[in-house]
């Protein structure tokens, strides 16, 4: 199985089975991580994780802080795509996997902007 990345026409697939998606939340600029897996059901996001608290990003109830850190596992809910925004106030999404990381725009071989990038489970041919 592999990751599918759309924006503006262009789809990249990645050979990836887990993954950390990574961005800087746009008025707190506080570190904000994700952990996804790559199942046959779709997306399940496994772990969150931010860096502080404040303005729409407060850890649920159940979150620990671990290593300056608040983070919390979910129940497996596959999901069939994500819908990533962009609003250019607080850098690129990052995709991280295998301890190495890359903005959206460095997947695709051209700046993103300010367009929607959907990630979803590939498709067998």
């Amino acid at each position: 199985m592999s990751l599918c990345l759309a924006s503006a026409g262009v789809v990249k697939a990645l050979q990836v089975a887990a993954f950390t998606l990574a961005w800087t939340h746009s008025i707190e600029k506080t570190a904000w991580q994700e952990d996804w897996v790559v199942t046959p059901a779709g997306l399940e996001l496994r772990q969150a994780r931010i860096k502080g608290t404040g303005a729409g990003m407060e850890p649920p109830p159940e979150a620990r802080l671990v290593n300056g850190w608040f983070q919390w596992s979910l129940p497996p809910a596959p999901r069939p795509e994500v819908v990533l925004g962009n609003s250019g106030a607080a850098g690129e999404w990052r995709l991280c996997q295998a301890g190495r990381c890359q903005t959206l725009s460095e997947i695709f071989g051209h700046p993103i902007g300010a367009n929607v990038t959907t990630m979803s489970v590939c498709k067998d041919p």
